[in-house]
């Protein structure tokens, strides 16, 4: 879904008022799901959620936290719902068998780092993710899930974004009210800068969680300065895609946001298309849409990757290795 346009304004916004009713009603029920105990999984649980609607920077928390596991001596299997594919699971995924159609973007995406299992199904997926050699278990999403015990919990928090409004879904992007939240995480992720997400930071550190400050960083790839591009993208907040190609120096002649996890549609691509030759530009994306693309559309797309760099990795290392010592 596209996050409608009051959930970044004051709570005081009429439509906000007018669905605080629902929100109430809604973040009830999903705080008192996540209050309900877990079935124990078959190896420690590391769950990388966030507090709102809409994505944050799980995808590329998670695949950093897989690398510093495995730096630490563990063995991390990748467990995700599959959201937006298909297939219900558990299986594991395979790049190149699986459509995101079928799996989801985010799991093909995660499944080029280290095994991932498509578990709608969470305590069979982590049974699968342990039968595949895991001895950690590395969840993406999943903070108001409670079907699996959770050895760690991680919430990721879009620094320019924040948490909206603050209120409840409909009314607002949180899917249960902050307060309420707050007891099943050991710390925050803030992904990149901006003050709506500090405020977030603040009260983490007042309630004694530690803020793992990070921020998205391109891969070597092509020189994007003075490059005329059609710039498009399909997640949580495209336009944070969009200031990043900003500030490699590439010129966006035209931008086009679609809802997170959108479907490209063979005319969504004819029209893409018509559009750069129109500008005499490249069209380029994010990795997560690259996999949402026709097939024969992807070799004509220029693709932006980004790795998630932790401003000090050495307390998040300590608090990974409390939580998830070797035998």
């Amino acid at each position: 879904m596209r996050p409608p346009g009051f959930w970044s304004r004051p709570p005081t916004h009429p439509l906000a008022r007018l669905l605080a009713p629902a929100g109430r009603v809604y973040g009830g029920l999903t705080a008192d799901r996540m209050d309900r105990p877990g079935a124990e999984p078959p190896c420690p649980v590391l769950c990388v959620g966030n507090f709102t609607l809409g994505g944050a920077g799980k995808t590329p928390t998670a695949l950093a936290l897989v690398r510093l596991l495995r730096e630490l001596g563990r063995t991390p299997a990748l467990l995700s719902r599959g959201y937006g594919g298909r297939l219900a699971g558990p299986l594991v995924v395979d790049p190149a068998r699986h459509a995101a159609a079928e799996v989801g973007d985010e799991p093909l995406l995660l499944a080029q780092a280290a095994p991932t299992i498509v578990a709608r199904d969470r305590p069979a997926g982590a049974r699968l993710c342990a039968a595949s050699g895991a001895d950690v278990i590395v969840m993406d999403d999943g903070l108001q899930n409670p079907s699996l015990t959770k050895s760690l919990s991680l919430a990721v928090v879009d620094g320019g974004a924040g948490l909206g409004n603050g209120l409840p879904f409909p009314a607002g992007p949180l899917r249960a009210p902050l307060a309420r939240q707050w007891p099943h995480v050991a710390g925050l992720v803030l992904v990149g800068e901006g003050g709506p997400g500090e405020a977030t930071a603040a009260e983490a550190e007042s309630r004694g969680l530690p803020v793992h400050r990070a921020r998205l960083v391109p891969e070597a790839g092509p020189d994007w300065a003075g490059r005329r591009v059609v710039a498009f993208a399909g997640i949580g907040r495209p336009q944070k895609f969009f200031e990043t190609l900003r500030g490699l120096g590439a010129e966006i002649v035209a931008e086009r946001a679609f809802p997170d996890h959108h479907p490209y549609r063979p005319g969504d691509w004819t029209a893409l298309s018509a559009l750069a030759a129109r500008e005499g530009a490249r069209l380029v994306t994010t990795e997560k849409d690259a996999v949402r693309l026709p097939a024969e559309a992807r070799a004509a797309v220029a693709v932006l990757r980004v790795t998630l760099a932790f401003a000090d990795e050495t307390r998040l290392r300590q608090q990974l290795a409390a939580a998830f010592p070797r035998a």
